[in-house]
């Protein structure tokens, strides 16, 4: 049925100005930061940048959004018990392919973005919520190392290798936690998605010194003069201390601020309390006053390494010739031992030494740390670069650089005497 030729025209689309509006339609609850052509160029980028919208309840709509998400849950708690028993087992039987499966297990960590969130903001509340989810994970890491660390008991001289790394402080760990830290805070708040990268970082530096430290609290002693428990537990807060700091300073940077004048006390208290447990730990105030007292001091001559020859020299006296006496019998001449050689192993970086099995790359056999005195055996060895030297301790016998060992004071070696006798 054909239409009247009015009633078609009715129905033609309507011209570009009315389809196309000039104004744009804003969406309902939207609020315009308004117009920035009249601001200088660098404070309209800085505008147009603003993460945190300007309206104070599109602002707590977005940290209300935050907080659930960062609110630990039932499954929070089971993966950081896998991840802990993983990890227990890596470290008893010394295979890292087992701790890196064990950090891949790790929880995804929002409720460590939600305890630096809630102390930029200045909520006491949520703070202890998320605090209290992250302290109960970081206790089942430690639980589970622990018992691992009593299984250990059933072995005898289990070295622990890994366990003796991941208990002591390394600057490439503290580079990972400020880098995991960082990319953490800024992933978890411009998106939805789940940061699994940034925290497995993350949980690199958090549970595998938790975990060390349980396994040295089930060992019950030190091994190979490293104390796991509780050199592993005051890692742990070293490294959750600068992720606090860098944590915080980037939500700073994004925006993130107290709504209540009197929100600025718990942002405070947290970042004093993150910079001492730095200073305290790390050994920092020793390290200045040490520095201080050096300098204070005439530098000492330095002392040239004495290495003992594989063929030891015998110091004789001559053999007198007698003249009163018109025969003599002289005695043989005893062979004395070579006075045993020590040194202090000093380095200079990372805490103390590897010594290994064969000079260069051969396999790893023990941690020796600083101050641990080693006694210099016979043998030098260069591979091309470095000097390696044979030592012994705790009648284990490698290689370590010479760069590490510190000569102590010899003992000279004793001169023996002839003894003359005469036949009357």
């Amino acid at each position: 049925m054909d239409l009247p030729e009015e009633t078609s025209k009715q129905e033609e689309p309507a011209p570009s100005e009315e389809v196309f509006p000039k104004e744009p339609i804003l969406p309902e609850g939207f609020t315009p930061i308004g117009d920035l052509a009249h601001l200088p160029r660098a404070r309209r980028r800085r505008a147009q940048r603003m993460l945190v919208p300007p309206a104070a309840d599109e602002r707590a709509a977005l940290l209300d959004d935050l907080a659930r998400r960062a609110v630990p849950s039932f499954e929070f708690f089971l993966f950081a018990f896998l991840c802990g028993a993983v990890l227990g087992a890596a470290y008893l039987l010394n295979a890292p392919a087992l701790l890196l499966l064990g950090i891949l297990l790790a929880p995804l960590l929002t409720p460590w973005v939600g305890l630096i969130l809630a102390a930029v903001t200045g909520s006491w509340r949520f703070f202890f919520l998320t605090l209290g989810g992250l302290l109960v994970a970081g206790a089942l890491v430690f639980l589970t190392g622990a018992l691992a660390g009593l299984a250990g008991h059933l072995w005898d001289n289990l070295p622990f290798y890994y366990a003796r790394i991941h208990a002591q402080l390394w600057w490439p760990d503290l580079l990972v936690v400020a880098l995991g830290a960082a990319l953490l805070a800024i992933s978890f708040v411009r998106s939805e998605q789940k940061p699994f990268l940034a925290s497995v970082m993350l949980a690199y530096g958090l549970f595998l010194p938790v975990s060390a430290a349980g396994i040295g609290l089930g060992i019950g002693k030190d091994i190979d003069g490293v104390a796991l428990w509780p050199n592993g537990l005051l890692v742990f807060l070293v490294h959750l201390a600068l992720a606090m700091l860098v944590g915080g300073f980037v939500l700073v940077v994004l925006h993130f601020k107290p709504m209540k004048a009197s929100g600025y006390l718990l942002p405070i208290f947290i970042g004093l309390l993150s910079l001492m447990a730095l200073v305290v730990f790390t050994g920092l105030v020793t390290f200045i006053r040490d520095g201080i007292t050096d300098a204070r001091r005439i530098p000492p001559t330095p002392t040239t390494l004495i290495l003992p020859s594989a063929s030891p020299t015998v110091f004789q006296t001559p053999t007198p010739t007698p003249t009163s006496v018109p025969s003599a019998t002289l005695l043989p001449t005893p062979t004395f031992q070579p006075t045993p050689v020590y040194a202090m192993i000093t380095s200079i970086s990372g805490g103390g030494a590897l010594m290994r099995a064969e000079p260069g790359t051969g396999t790893p056999i023990t941690a020796i740390s600083n101050g641990v005195l080693v006694q210099v055996l016979s043998g030098i060895e260069s591979d091309g670069t470095r000097t390696w030297v044979r030592i012994r301790v705790n009648n284990v016998e490698g290689w370590v650089l010479q760069t590490v060992l510190t000569a102590t004071t010899p003992t000279p070696p004793t001169v023996p005497t002839t003894t003359v006798t005469t036949n009357p």
